[in-house]
């Protein structure tokens, strides 16, 4: 496995593209135009990258060099296929577990999340193409290694992950405060796919109006809420804890 690469310039970028390397995110300086530029522009047009516009003091810190306005983060992991992975999974004879992240977007967070996933038995981790965290240095570092052991998927929206876990007999729970029930109450021993949400808003409002069912975690001091990697792994213990007795 390679780490992690930056690479930056516009040419290189677009090499990158056409070589079907797996880039995790495109920084684009606010702005920008030209002849490459617009090159470039067609090359990402289908969506399927992850994009952010930035000010030029953003891709100065990323880099030393002659960006010419564009950098880019190359993953050092390649994605799984989501249909493959729910198939597989289903066809083990453990329930399938999956963990769906709705725009997770801390590096440090989604690498612990991908440890604990992984010493759970996780069948595989689904994000979103735009909106979550890049897989960089520090995600490979804090997940300890467990990100080159469990599959990670990119959907263009957790929503389409939602619905074919659905349409696969997988039950899908929301990890929120917005529900009464514990998820002591909730029965994991059935095939689950776990959503938790973005550390600052939670789970979107468009998401928790899919899921099939809600869950928390009890709470006696004044903060309302744990961190996300924290709370992650409580619900996944949880899960183990159902399995194992």
């Amino acid at each position: 496995m390679k780490d992690t690469t930056t690479i930056f310039g516009i040419r290189a970028v677009i090499e990158a593209i056409q070589n079907n390397e797996t880039i995790d995110k495109i920084f684009v300086q606010k702005g920008l135009s030209g002849q490459l530029f617009q090159e470039l522009q067609q090359k990402t047009k289908s969506g399927e990258y992850n994009i952010s516009y930035v000010p030029v003091e953003k891709l100065n810190r990323l880099v030393k060099g002659n960006h010419q306005g564009v950098v880019a983060k190359i993953s050092p992991v390649q994605f799984a296929d989501l249909a493959s992975e729910v198939e597989k999974a289903l066809q083990q004879e453990t329930a399938p577990l999956f963990l769906l992240l709705d725009q997770v977007d801390d590096v440090r967070n989604f690498g612990a999340i991908i440890r604990t996933a992984e010493c759970c038995g996780v069948n595989a981790i689904i994000i979103q193409k735009k909106g979550g965290a890049p897989v960089t240095a520090d995600t490979v570092k804090t997940s300890a290694g467990a990100i080159f052991k469990i599959p990670l998927i990119k959907v263009d929206h957790i929503k389409d992950a939602i619905f074919y876990m659905q349409g696969s007999g997988i039950k899908v729970v929301a990890a929120t405060e917005k529900t009464d029930k514990l998820l002591y109450s909730v029965d994991f021993k059935e095939p689950t796919a776990m959503v938790m949400g973005n550390e600052g808003k939670g789970i979107s409002e468009s998401v928790l109006k899919l899921v099939d069912d809600k869950a928390k975690l009890p709470m006696q001091g004044s903060i309302g809420s744990l961190n996300v990697s924290v709370a992650c792994g409580a619900f996944l213990y949880e899960v183990m804890r159902q399995r194992l007795d």
